[in-house]
């Protein structure tokens, strides 16, 4: 959801909760808002926790995350589905690697916190799989 939409639509909850319920009804709108940024706060840091105990830019499969990618998906979802943060690449526009141990490399390009674009990029040197 865009920001600005939720702001909007937080507005409209307490502007009609004290519609109907006069100054109860904005403590319960307000307490539901704060409820709810709570959560999403709550949802940020385990991402985090659980992107710490990794190293940067390391994932168990550069191919699984390949495949899990999609236009738009959160850089905050990319990090919960890799489990690492990603090794910034460069600045403009921005870009995150996530390197496995058989080399293999998946290039995130994120605009405005989300994901535009992505490549998966194999080790040239690394063995091919028998047939």
């Amino acid at each position: 959801m865009h920001p600005v939409l939720g702001w909007i639509l937080a507005v409209a909850f307490v502007g009609l909760a004290w519609w109907q319920y006069g100054w109860q009804g904005v403590l319960f709108a307000l307490t539901a808002c704060v409820f709810w940024l709570l959560l999403q706060f709550n949802r940020a840091l385990r991402v985090m926790r659980n992107a710490a105990g990794k190293p940067v830019g390391h994932v168990d499969s550069a191919v699984m995350l390949h495949s899990k990618l999609r236009p738009g998906l959160l850089l905050m979802r990319v990090v919960a589905i890799a489990r690492s943060l990603g090794r910034k690449v460069s600045d403009d526009p921005e870009r995150y690697e996530w390197t496995d141990a058989s080399g293999a490399s998946v290039i995130v390009v994120v605009r405005d916190g989300r994901c535009e674009t992505w490549e998966l990029r194999r080790d040239a040197t690394a063995p091919s799989p028998p047939p």
